[in-house]
């Protein structure tokens, strides 16, 4: 969940990029991973001079206004995410061990820990601090003898006894030429330069510095230098690393304009979907998946599908299910990936199991996916970071190519998830023989209008924002759907509670007569996504009634509703309008406003939308 830079260069470069600039740069750029608390280490004049403080990176700007630190070529930084032990300066990172002459950063949970802490106890260590790193860094320190007082066989011997997932990063005063990492089930990519090489959680640590990078496998340690990077196993055989270079640059990841990552992210959705759909077709226009690595005849041999995720992404496998069994008639299941592997599923080599993550570094879906392939499932991901782990671990991809997302809560990755994944169902379609090719045509030409629809939702947004604007000290907030409308009001709700901190749910309309309905009472704000009155079987008179039920007990109902449904009008104080599409491609037009109303209340309420209280942008922990 943390964020980790390092960096080493020639001693000459110190003028152009100076270790501590080049690591505060990073950490402005990592801080949406954890803003718990920040800290940095360089080595200057045979030395390890470190500051570190609580609160958000701003915090530790200051501290080293007040306290300067020498200029200096190498050096470790890192923005927190408190897992072991509170958000507090003696918690944050870096941690010293041998004596003072070894810093140390991690990312991840050691799970064994409180049985190494009892050892070093035992041995005569004392320590300063709740986190499980410390005890990383003291064990690190006691290998060096061990190793010959070598850094990066120190750090192989004190790998091989953690339990857990994590990334380390270490320097010591003894070895000034080098940065040592190590990773196990936690992100680490390196970044290349002439002259100075770097090392990330993810490629913003370095993006202003470099675009080329090299992506590591599970269980190695990686030494860089000024001049090179090497690579072994934990088992001590040296190791290649696949090198890739970003798609996109630093521009990229700044607010452009807007006052918030959130704001510029929402308002590039448009692009986000049109790039997750560019490029997918050969000139017949047939879907032409070139990410997947699974033959044709594999996937004709599948016979269930389980879409893998967590929060907003199970959103959007739920979206998911309701395509792809229309259109291939396929059963597919949605399992949050946290629960899947501890209930004993039943998987087999006829299931696909298709893992959806933005970050490709989600924890409990990477190992429920593991799980999966160790059962003999065939494993395809929907990811958004090129070079991250679920992806590179999954028999193929589906890049979403969106760009970087760095508000801590998804907007336009949860729409390129879903577009994602109507290109994956039209692809089974059209591999099965399930759909005609004019047909599958005819839904792609529609999605291709929907960036143009976005846009025209952005442009008519005002209307959404003058009423977060009224129901700012509103405490609590409902949302009903139905159909590939119920996951769009678990996600509306959900925005809510991460950005606004109020009580808000979503729920099936269906649902609303067998219990939920209790908490409706005079004023109570009710959201309901409006299902698409055209299309066989429409449910949309249905949630009319939902909305009549509601109002009637004394809810101030708020619709979401294609632009000529004048059904709604009546029974609704307010109508958020979207344009018209096929009903299964709805929610790539009825999320946004709810984005938007979330995100603007949440800034009326003086909240800041990018880094919510207690959260991160990558859960990289179970």
């Amino acid at each position: 969940m943390c964020g980790i830079v390092g960096y080493i260069g020639l001693p000459e470069k110190t003028a152009e990029h100076d270790a501590l600039a080049v690591l505060m740069e990073g950490l402005r750029r990592l801080e949406y991973r954890g803003y718990d608390s920040a800290g940095v280490a360089t080595l200057s004049e045979g030395a390890v001079q470190s500051r570190k403080k609580s609160g958000k990176l701003v915090n530790l700007e200051e501290e080293i206004a007040q306290q300067p630190m020498r200029s200096a070529s190498i050096g470790i930084g890192h923005t927190r995410w408190a897992t072991h032990g509170g958000p507090t300066d003696q918690n944050a990172h870096p941690h010293l061990g041998d004596e003072g002459r070894l810093a140390v950063i991690h990312n991840g949970i050691i799970e064994n820990f409180a049985e190494l802490k009892e050892r070093l106890l035992r041995d005569g260590h004392s320590f300063d601090s709740e986190t499980d790193t410390e005890v990383a860094a003291k064990l690190l320190g006691t290998m060096l003898p061990e190793a010959g007082g070598d850094l990066t066989e120190a750090m192989r011997l004190a790998s091989n006894e953690l339990e857990g997932a994590f990334t380390l990063l270490a320097v010591h005063s003894d070895h000034p030429d080098q940065v040592v990492a190590s990773r196990r089930n936690s992100p680490l990519v390196v970044g290349l330069g002439e002259g100075e090489n770097f090392l990330g959680s993810d490629v913003s640590g370095f993006i202003d510095f470099t675009r080329e990078a090299v992506e590591l496998e599970q269980d190695q340690v990686v030494t860089i230098t000024a001049a090179d990077v090497r690579i072994i196993g934990f088992d001590g055989t040296p190791a290649q690393g696949r090198r890739f270079r970003v798609d996109w640059d630093a521009a990229a990841a700044e607010k452009g304009g807007f006052d918030t990552f959130m704001e510029k992210e929402i308002h590039e959705q448009p692009k986000a979907v049109e790039d997750t759909l560019l490029g997918r077709t050969d000139a017949q226009g047939r879907l032409v998946l070139d990410e997947l690595r699974i033959s044709p005849a594999e996937l004709n041999e599948v016979s269930k599908i389980i879409v893998l995720a967590c929060g907003t992404a199970a959103y959007a496998g739920t979206v998911a299910k309701y395509a792809i069994e229309h259109w291939c008639r396929i059963p597919v299941e949605v399992e949050l990936a946290h629960e899947f592997r501890y209930r004993d599923p039943i998987i087999d080599d006829t299931t696909l199991i298709v893992s959806i993550s933005q970050s490709g570094e989600t924890m409990d879906t990477l190992m429920a996916v593991r799980y999966a392939k160790e059962q003999g499932a065939r494993t395809l991901s929907i990811c958004n970071t090129n070079g991250s782990t679920i992806p590179r671990e999954s028999d193929a991809v589906l890049y979403l190519h969106a760009g970087p997302e760095i508000a801590v809560a998804s907007t336009k990755a949860f729409l390129a998830m879903i577009a994602a994944s109507y290109l994956l169902g039209l692809y089974l379609a059209q591999l099965r023989g399930m759909k005609f090719q004019g047909e599958i045509e005819d839904i792609l030409a529609d999605l291709h209008k929907i960036p143009a629809k976005i846009q025209e939702i952005l442009d008519a947004s005002d209307q959404i924002k003058d009423l977060a604007r009224q129901m700012k000290d509103e405490p609590s907030v409902l949302f009903l759907g139905r159909h590939v409308g119920y996951p769009v009001a678990m996600e509306g709700a959900l925005k809510l509670k991460e950005l606004a901190y109020i009580h808000a749910e979503g729920f099936a309309a269906g649902e609303l007569k067998h219990g939920p309905i209790a908490l409706i009472e005079e004023g109570q704000p009710v959201f309901v996504v409006v299902p698409s009155p055209r299309g066989r079987d429409s449910l949309h008179s249905k949630v009319v009634s939902n909305i009549q039920e509601v109002r009637a007990r004394g809810a101030r109902t708020i619709s979401v509703a294609e632009s000529d449904d004048e059904a709604v009008s009546s029974y609704s104080e307010s109508v958020f309008r979207v344009p018209e599409t096929q009903p299964l491609l709805m929610p790539l037009l009825t999320t946004v406003p709810l984005q938007i109303f979330a995100c603007a209340l949440a800034s009326e309420k003086g909240y800041d939308v990018d880094q919510p209280r207690n959260l991160a942008k990558s859960v990289t922990v179970e």
